[in-house]
Protein backbone atom coordinates (compact mmCIF):
# COMPACT_ATOMS: atom_id res chain seq x y z
CA UNK A 1 0.00 0.00 0.00
CA UNK A 2 1.37 3.29 -0.81
CA UNK A 3 0.17 6.65 -0.07
CA UNK A 4 0.04 9.81 -2.20
CA UNK A 5 -0.94 13.15 -1.00
CA UNK A 6 -3.48 14.50 -3.51
CA UNK A 7 -4.66 17.97 -4.30
CA UNK A 8 -6.49 19.66 -7.03
CA UNK A 9 -7.76 23.09 -8.14
CA UNK A 10 -10.73 24.10 -9.52
CA UNK A 11 -12.85 27.12 -11.07
CA UNK A 12 -14.77 28.02 -7.67
CA UNK A 13 -17.00 26.54 -5.80
CA UNK A 14 -18.15 22.62 -7.22
CA UNK A 15 -16.39 24.23 -10.46
CA UNK A 16 -14.24 21.97 -12.76
CA UNK A 17 -10.82 20.75 -12.46
CA UNK A 18 -8.44 22.62 -13.05
CA UNK A 19 -4.98 20.74 -12.12
CA UNK A 20 -4.09 17.87 -9.88
CA UNK A 21 -1.38 16.65 -7.98
CA UNK A 22 -0.32 13.34 -6.24
CA UNK A 23 3.08 13.24 -4.19
CA UNK A 24 3.87 9.81 -3.51
CA UNK A 25 5.07 9.48 0.34
CA UNK A 26 8.24 7.81 -1.09
CA UNK A 27 10.19 11.07 -2.03
CA UNK A 28 11.73 8.58 -4.81
CA UNK A 29 9.12 7.83 -6.73
CA UNK A 30 8.11 10.45 -9.51
CA UNK A 31 4.77 12.65 -8.67
CA UNK A 32 1.73 12.79 -10.96
CA UNK A 33 1.14 16.49 -12.17
CA UNK A 34 -1.25 17.54 -14.76
CA UNK A 35 -3.87 20.20 -15.95
CA UNK A 36 -6.72 20.73 -18.23
CA UNK A 37 -7.85 23.60 -20.35
CA UNK A 38 -9.99 26.56 -18.16
CA UNK A 39 -12.93 27.48 -20.47
CA UNK A 40 -14.21 30.20 -18.28
CA UNK A 41 -12.13 31.07 -15.01
CA UNK A 42 -14.01 33.18 -12.28
CA UNK A 43 -12.12 36.10 -12.15
CA UNK A 44 -10.13 34.79 -8.91
CA UNK A 45 -8.86 31.46 -10.38
CA UNK A 46 -7.68 33.65 -13.03
CA UNK A 47 -5.36 36.01 -11.42
CA UNK A 48 -4.55 33.34 -8.15
CA UNK A 49 -4.42 29.88 -10.58
CA UNK A 50 -4.06 29.90 -14.16
CA UNK A 51 -0.96 32.02 -13.71
CA UNK A 52 1.08 29.31 -11.44
CA UNK A 53 -0.13 26.06 -13.30
CA UNK A 54 4.00 25.02 -14.35
CA UNK A 55 2.27 22.63 -17.38
CA UNK A 56 0.44 22.97 -20.26
CA UNK A 57 -3.08 21.86 -19.94
CA UNK A 58 -3.91 18.60 -22.03
CA UNK A 59 -7.49 17.27 -22.44
CA UNK A 60 -9.45 15.77 -19.74
CA UNK A 61 -9.91 12.40 -21.66
CA UNK A 62 -5.51 12.45 -22.02
CA UNK A 63 -5.22 13.74 -18.31
CA UNK A 64 -7.60 10.67 -16.80
CA UNK A 65 -5.33 7.79 -19.21
CA UNK A 66 -2.58 9.99 -17.54
CA UNK A 67 -3.93 9.13 -13.79
CA UNK A 68 -5.09 5.73 -14.12
CA UNK A 69 -1.94 4.84 -15.64
CA UNK A 70 0.15 6.30 -12.95
CA UNK A 71 -1.94 4.35 -10.40
CA UNK A 72 -2.22 1.25 -12.55
CA UNK A 73 0.78 -0.23 -10.95
CA UNK A 74 -0.05 -0.08 -7.31
CA UNK A 75 -2.42 -2.72 -6.38
CA UNK A 76 -3.55 -0.85 -3.28
CA UNK A 77 -3.05 3.18 -3.97
CA UNK A 78 -4.54 5.26 -1.23
CA UNK A 79 -5.42 9.17 -1.68
CA UNK A 80 -5.00 11.27 1.02
CA UNK A 81 -6.54 14.66 1.05
CA UNK A 82 -7.56 17.10 3.46
CA UNK A 83 -10.63 18.32 1.10
CA UNK A 84 -14.00 16.36 0.04
CA UNK A 85 -13.49 18.08 -3.75
CA UNK A 86 -10.09 16.85 -4.07
CA UNK A 87 -11.34 13.54 -3.66
CA UNK A 88 -14.26 14.42 -5.86
CA UNK A 89 -12.15 15.29 -8.21
CA UNK A 90 -9.77 12.54 -8.37
CA UNK A 91 -12.53 10.08 -8.50
CA UNK A 92 -14.48 11.61 -11.59
CA UNK A 93 -11.00 10.80 -13.27
CA UNK A 94 -11.86 7.79 -13.15
CA UNK A 95 -15.30 7.63 -14.44
CA UNK A 96 -14.95 6.89 -18.30
CA UNK A 97 -18.86 6.51 -18.90
CA UNK A 98 -22.13 4.77 -17.94
CA UNK A 99 -21.26 1.88 -15.50
CA UNK A 100 -17.32 2.21 -17.03
CA UNK A 101 -14.50 3.63 -15.11
CA UNK A 102 -10.18 3.12 -15.58
CA UNK A 103 -9.12 -0.13 -14.34
CA UNK A 104 -7.63 1.30 -11.31
CA UNK A 105 -9.19 -1.18 -8.91
CA UNK A 106 -8.95 -1.20 -4.90
CA UNK A 107 -8.07 2.41 -4.00
CA UNK A 108 -9.04 4.63 -0.98
CA UNK A 109 -9.49 7.47 -0.30
CA UNK A 110 -8.52 9.04 3.16
CA UNK A 111 -9.84 12.69 4.29
CA UNK A 112 -7.42 14.36 6.74
CA UNK A 113 -8.26 16.94 9.78
CA UNK A 114 -6.01 19.80 7.76
CA UNK A 115 -6.04 22.08 10.80
CA UNK A 116 -5.31 18.85 12.76
CA UNK A 117 -2.11 17.85 10.68
CA UNK A 118 -1.26 21.55 9.60
CA UNK A 119 2.08 22.93 10.18
CA UNK A 120 0.68 26.16 10.14
CA UNK A 121 2.91 26.87 7.11
CA UNK A 122 1.43 27.31 3.59
CA UNK A 123 3.28 26.15 0.37
CA UNK A 124 5.95 27.08 -1.25
CA UNK A 125 3.36 28.30 -4.08
CA UNK A 126 -0.24 28.51 -2.85
CA UNK A 127 -2.85 27.42 -5.24
CA UNK A 128 -0.43 25.17 -7.31
CA UNK A 129 -2.24 21.61 -6.76
CA UNK A 130 1.78 19.70 -7.04
CA UNK A 131 3.19 22.27 -4.42
CA UNK A 132 -0.36 22.05 -2.12
CA UNK A 133 0.56 18.36 -2.42
CA UNK A 134 3.51 18.38 -1.20
CA UNK A 135 3.14 20.70 1.97
CA UNK A 136 0.35 18.27 2.56
CA UNK A 137 2.72 15.02 3.06
CA UNK A 138 5.00 17.19 4.62
CA UNK A 139 2.39 18.01 7.30
CA UNK A 140 0.61 14.43 8.04
CA UNK A 141 4.10 12.94 7.88
CA UNK A 142 5.28 15.15 10.71
CA UNK A 143 1.84 14.72 12.62
CA UNK A 144 2.38 11.54 12.26
CA UNK A 145 6.23 11.57 13.39
CA UNK A 146 4.70 13.39 16.78
CA UNK A 147 1.72 11.07 17.58
CA UNK A 148 4.31 8.54 17.27
CA UNK A 149 6.47 9.87 20.08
Amino acid sequence: MMRYFLDTEFNGFGGALISIALVPEDEELAPFYAAVECQDPTPWVAEHIIPLLDVEPETRSGLADRFADYLSDDPEPVLVADWPEDIAHAARLLVIGPGLMKPVRNIRFDLVDAELVSSGEGSAVPHNAYHDALRLRADVLAYEKRMAT
